[in-house]
């Protein structure tokens, strides 16, 4: 099958221009600077004037639930939510149930993705206070890194034993693999709940749950997982930065080139104030900071301290995000959302779309090695998604495809749609029209 894409604003390695992109079956073949025609014959034809034509969207944290919470959430409900989001690629976190601490785990998920992903996958190993023999067995070309929670978050999978974090730096580090870290300190955290239910009640009011997953917590944790990273020389990329004070870690000497931080929508988006409105649909952990937080985060989107974005889409059931600190569980979906979110950043000037394909293609591709993905290139595989701006939409309930049937974004009016999604050369989103027959292909790291 040939595929053109012309007429639209490609955008790709730090530049936006008018041109065409060729795709043969599943590979990107030619890619044209200018309105030169290419000559043949093409089975189909995208005019994507008035878009812009990005790579696709790999989302490097994600929770799908699956298996063990299906009722909250599966592969093939949460990337057919990839797919309307313009997300080709997802790399899925390891605290489902069983949790993806064994090598039967992975395995098991690698199968499911198979039958049931709508687009391409991967997942991380999850890091246990005595799986670190485990972590040297992975085939490096199959597994993007190891997935490490320094601080309690859902699924119980908590590594505290310093000497269990030492022999997991060190397992990292010899396979040459990313460590991918939730960093929040679990014994401020405790006390900081203990202090809120003696002066709120046995079930805090969602305004203090910032207070409680403080500023102070994540800042210890990932301190401390810095340390670990240059003691082990391993590669420490902290996940869904949510403080202003831990962008501040990056000037420790020697921790350019060895560290790297994600941010994810949520803090990004979203501050405090929010919670007066979102109550607990907001709940996440770490927890949705101040407006200094966001501004700096914000800020550091463009600067180059942070690397990459991701969603850290995480559903429940609506039931379970009732109540408050205590009682409420922690996580959104987003996935579906999360492009043309960031996509009203660029409207407001908070970063460029060059800066955006960076954050959420390139630098993912790169970071986790993932082979011919997350560019625009001749000989890549074409991951493509086309988005349209000015094109007035509202989230409503029977937009969102995510199982859970409800997000913080509902009501919301988005002035960007994502139009075309090709996963592998496929055209699995035709302007709302979804190919659910298709099943995208296991990612391979270099």
């Amino acid at each position: 099958m040939r595929k053109l894409i012309t007429g639209g604003t490609i955008v790709n390695e730090g530049r936006a221009f008018e041109g065409a992109i060729v795709i043969e079956d599943e590979t990107i073949v030619e890619i044209i600077d200018g309105d030169l025609v290419p000559r043949g014959t093409f089975d189909e034809t995208i005019d994507a004037t008035g878009c812009f034509v990005m790579p696709g969207i790999i989302d490097t944290h994600v929770h799908f639930r699956e298996p063990g919470m299906e009722e909250k959430a599966t592969i093939d409900t949460e990337s057919t939510a990839a797919v309307f989001g313009g997300v080709t690629s997802f790399i899925e976190m390891p605290n489902t149930n069983p949790q993806t601490t064994s090598l039967e785990a992975l395995n098991d998920k690698l199968a499911r993705a198979k039958r049931s992903s709508h687009v391409n996958y991967s997942f991380f190993f999850g890091a246990t206070n005595a799986n670190a023999d485990i972590i040297k067995q992975l085939d490096v070309h199959s597994v993007p890194g190891v997935k490490l929670f320094m601080g309690a978050s859902t699924g119980n999978m908590l590594v505290d034993r310093p000497n269990a974090l030492d022999n997991v730096f060190d397992a990292a580090a010899k396979m040459n693999f990313p460590v991918m870290t939730h960093c929040e300190d679990s014994g401020i955290i405790n006390e900081n709940m203990m202090a809120a239910k003696a002066k709120y009640g046995d079930d805090p009011s969602i305004i203090h749950h910032c207070e409680i997953r403080s500023e102070e917590a994540c800042w210890q944790s990932s301190r401390l997982a810095v340390e670990l990273a240059l003691k082990h020389k391993a590669h420490l990329h902290i996940a869904h930065l949510s403080t202003a004070r831990e962008l501040s870690l990056l000037d420790i000497p020697g921790a350019k080139g060895n560290l790297t931080f994600e941010a994810v929508i949520a803090h990004l988006y979203f501050t405090n104030e929010d919670y007066l409105t979102k109550k607990a649909l907001i709940k996440c952990n770490p927890s949705v900071k101040t407006l200094k937080d966001r501004t700096e985060l914000r800020k550091a989107l463009m600067s180059g301290r942070i690397t990459t974005i991701g969603t850290d889409h995480a559903p429940h059931l609506l039931s379970q995000k009732q109540g408050g600190c205590a009682k409420a569980m922690s996580g959104m979906p987003m996935i579906q959302f999360s492009l043309v979110t960031m996509l009203e950043l660029v409207d407001n000037g908070i970063l460029t779309i060059e800066r955006l394909t960076e954050l959420m293609s390139h630098a993912p591709a790169r970071l986790f090695s993932i082979d011919k993905r997350g560019f625009l290139r001749k000989d890549y595989k074409a991951d493509i998604v086309i988005v349209k701006p000015q094109v007035p939409w509202t989230v409503t309930e029977d937009i969102i495809q995510s199982k859970c049937k409800w997000s913080p974004m509902q009501g919301h009016e988005y002035q960007w749609k994502v139009i075309h999604t090709f996963c592998n050369g496929k055209h699995i989103l035709n302007d709302g029209i979804f190919d659910s027959e298709y099943r995208g292909e296991q990612l391979r790291f270099r």
